[in-house]
């Protein structure tokens, strides 16, 4: 899908992965866009070529269903999330499994790499979020604050904080500068229902998605929403902003893609009926929207 300029959103190519023996749980494209992975409940990652829909792996070790997987930004990793309480990490060259994270006492639902893939957050059912070193595995932080289960996760492009999102409908920004002991920086409320996902722009902004079918653009350095985007019908499943930060995609759960302008907070691009649940949406480095989720065979 292309969405340069108004009106222009069209479905370039549509591609189906149906070789999963259990419910696709999410779904994330390479830095590049060139690949897909999905996570799904019969717990394994599969990992396929975007264009041709060739199934390039599938990748078993988690004892229970994979619940969210993520691309480190340098593109040489994979991490996935399970039920079984773990954060797996893979090498996506080898296909191999490298490390597993242990420590939560519940699912985890959430994971995402620093901007130098150097580091990884985790979050889920247990209320707790934790930060690890991507090299060795140890744990460096454990996060406590948030009151329900943390269902999303985004560092800020300087590193220096992490956005995390949960059930109990607040966000919070952990302050990860401090050496010893890591801070709340600010807890962002404004949200009627649990925040569903989070990211940044390029240039700092925060955009946040709920259960409430509501977005908010926030900036976080003054604790502020600069805009509320209203439109979908249903819960807010995933956001991504463009690579300048001017535009955001969002997909809520159903068949519908919007694409909003930030800064005056319009809807300048709707599309439905190709999917009938989009799983989530990530703009390629070129500008070209690329959307997943699932159709009912």
């Amino acid at each position: 899908m292309n969405s340069g300029t108004q009106g222009s959103l069209a479905v370039g190519k549509v591609k189906i992965f149906s070789r999963h023996r259990g419910e696709v749980n999410s779904s994330a494209f390479s830095p590049n866009g060139q690949t897909l992975l999905t996570a799904s409940e019969d717990g394994y990652v599969y990992c396929w070529d975007t264009h041709s829909g060739k199934l390039l792996w599938r990748l078993g070790g988690h004892t229970g269903p994979v619940k969210f997987c993520r691309f480190s930004p340098d593109g040489l990793l994979v991490a996935s999330t399970s039920s079984d309480h773990t954060i797996r990490l893979w090498d996506v060259a080898e296909a191999k499994c490298l490390l597993v994270l242990k420590g939560h006492q519940r699912s985890v639902e959430t994971v995402s790499f620093s901007p130098d893939s150097k580091q990884l957050a985790s979050g889920g059912w247990d209320k707790q979020v934790k930060l690890w070193e991507v090299q060795s595995g140890q744990m460096l932080h454990h996060l406590v604050g948030h009151r329900d289960s943390v269902q999303s996760s985004d560092f800020a492009p300087s590193s220096d904080c992490l956005a995390t999102g949960s059930w109990d409908s607040t966000i919070r920004i952990w302050d990860l500068r401090a050496v010893e002991t890591v801070i709340i920086h600010q807890e962002l409320e404004g949200h009627s229902g649990n925040i569903s996902c989070l990211c940044y722009s390029v240039s700092g902004l925060l955009g946040s998605g709920s259960w409430d079918k509501t977005i908010h653009i926030w900036k976080p350095s003054t604790r502020s929403s600069l805009n509320q985007l209203k439109g979908h019908a249903t819960w807010v499943k995933s956001i991504a902003f463009s690579p300048n930060g001017l535009q955001l995609a969002s997909t809520g759960y159903s068949n519908m893609v919007k694409v909003w302008d930030c800064k005056t907070g319009v809807c300048i691009e709707t599309l439905k009926g190709v999917l009938d649940v989009a799983h989530t949406c990530a703009f390629t480095p070129d500008g070209k929207l690329l959307v997943s989720g699932a159709v009912d065979s």
